[in-house]
């Protein structure tokens, strides 16, 4: 399974917003390049990236993300807000490995089509919010209309394979990912799952793995000390 050190950006500064309250924010760092070198000293494999101007609508951290990918020798996973075709190839051209589309890319399939026909499998994977198991999104009430499974397969009809998953009740709350959604997820869409939200323990990273998840998002956990990047990737390799 595999681990990817969340770094959530808002105004330049390392955060953790919930998406449902934007105006709740906690700083974590001031300097979110400091937060991904040590992330890359400690030994990961990956970034996982939150620019959370642009899913705000407030502007967009394009720049600063760039500026972090190109310092980096491992991959960078990036979300928040991106589902527009330009938006998405031009941080595939900034470098960027993987783009986290919003579920508001299914409201248009031709043009999710022509964006998965454009990028190789791995270049996308595809945000699920869930709220009480139906979807969510800021920027497209449709999600709600439908469970988080069904987006997912709208997804995987598409042509994406991957899906980062995050359980809102969870997010950001250190009480647990909700492993069980998680899981019905994977095998009812027939998909790989990346769970994000609420990690809180090796424990618990251990028994994501057994359950056959494909990854893990952790960054509360990391930030205020539950446990180490070593220990965390050690646990799962």
């Amino acid at each position: 399974m595999e681990i990817f050190p969340a770094i959530d950006i808002r105004g330049g500064r390392v955060v953790r917003a919930s998406r449902t309250d934007p105006a709740a924010a906690v700083v974590y760092h001031a300097d979110p390049l400091a937060v991904a070198d040590g992330y890359a000293a400690a030994g990961a494999r990956w970034v996982h990236l939150v620019d959370l101007d642009r899913a705000f609508g407030r502007g967009d951290q394009s720049a600063l993300v760039a500026q972090l990918v190109k310092r980096l020798a491992i991959p960078v996973q990036l979300g928040g807000g991106l589902w527009r075709h330009d938006d998405v190839l031009a941080m595939r051209d900034a470098g960027v490995q993987r783009v986290v589309l919003g579920v508001r890319a299914l409201s248009d399939p031709p043009a999710l089509r022509e964006l998965v026909d454009a990028l190789s499998e791995d270049c996308l994977a595809l945000a699920v919010d869930s709220d009480g198991g139906r979807g969510w999104a800021r920027d497209w009430p449709g999600a709600s209309e439908l469970t988080a499974v069904e987006l997912a397969r709208l997804g995987h009809e598409a042509g994406i394979a991957t899906v980062v998953y995050t359980d809102l009740a969870k997010e950001g709350r250190l009480t647990g990912a909700n492993a069980a959604a998680a899981g019905a997820l994977a095998r009812e869409a027939g998909m790989d799952v990346i769970v994000s939200g609420g990690v809180e323990s090796l424990a618990e990273l251990a028994a994501l793995r057994t359950a056959g998840l494909a990854g893990a998002v952790i960054g509360r956990a990391l930030f205020e000390g539950r446990f180490t990047l070593e220990e965390a990737l050690a646990c799962c390799s």
